[in-house]
């Protein structure tokens, strides 16, 4: 385990993100965040409550509330903080939200469909046939009954099932690179087994996932190639998965001290 002191030769097939710095109503939130997550690995950000890690998920997906004063991001090369959420989207990001949105009157399927069609070139159209064998290919995979696909987008839903749909939605899209944000928050353990196994099963060498959480349990489901400790803002401390169990077991004021100790000259 060693202090983050991360290099950034290689912008290929990697989310960068490099010195970052957000503010929101003139509070900086982040504060020189530097990460590297290339594609094939799954790297897990550990922190306690107002360490920034919600604010550095909104920021890559482009929320307008945020505003990037100094650093970058780019995605296998390119600087995605230029693009609309909408283009960082078909480049390849996808975001899994801590809270999912409902939308009543839409059924997931037709919220699906309207999706995989926004990620084609213009002019194209989606094929049902083909739609719906990807669709159900994708439900299987996730154990999903089929009938899940005719209800509104998460109204009524339980936090293990509107989760569940938001790894249908990643299955369905295939990103290059996933944040998910609290994934874990709300769910009991079989629906946090059940969301792991999801997200297990779509992991390769064409997948980066930053996996963001407060608690060491989901890595029980989900153990990251890296893990990586957020503190005011930034990344204090990074290693491999026996990082967290270090977290669980000492907390974070582990952390918070060792940043706090004096440079002896």
């Amino acid at each position: 385990m060693a202090h983050s002191g991360l290099s950034f030769e290689s912008d290929m097939q990697e989310l960068i993100i490099q010195d970052l710095h957000v503010s929101i109503a003139d509070q900086e939130i982040i504060r020189g965040l530097s990460l590297s997550v290339p594609r094939g690995e799954v790297h897990a950000i550990m922190g306690p409550n107002g360490s920034g890690k919600s604010t550095l998920a909104k920021v890559l997906a482009g929320h307008p509330d945020y505003i990037v004063t100094a650093g970058s991001v780019t995605m296998d090369g390119e600087n995605i903080l230029e693009l609309e959420p909408d283009e960082r989207a078909r480049r390849g990001l996808f975001l899994a939200f801590q809270y999912p949105s409902e939308i009543p009157g839409v059924t997931i399927a037709n919220f699906l469909r309207a999706a995989v069609q926004s990620r084609m070139p213009e002019g194209e159209e989606l094929e049902a046939t083909d739609y719906y064998a990807q669709l159900y290919k994708k439900m299987d995979l996730l154990e999903m009954d089929r009938s899940f696909t005719s209800r509104s987008v998460n109204e009524g839903f339980s936090g293990g099932e509107k989760k569940r749909n938001e790894i249908l939605q990643m299955a369905l899209l295939e990103p290059k690179y996933a944040v998910l944000d609290e994934t874990d928050s709300g769910l009991d353990i079989d629906a946090l087994k059940v969301v792991s196994k999801g997200v297990n099963s779509l992991r390769g060498p064409d997948l980066g996932v930053l996996l963001i959480t407060h608690y060491q349990r989901l890595l029980n489901y989900i153990v990251p190639d890296r893990v990586h400790v957020m503190v005011r803002g930034r990344i204090e401390m990074s290693g491999g998965k026996d990082l967290a169990l270090q977290l669980e077991e000492k907390g974070y004021d582990w952390v918070k001290d060792d940043i706090d100790e004096p440079t002896l000259a």
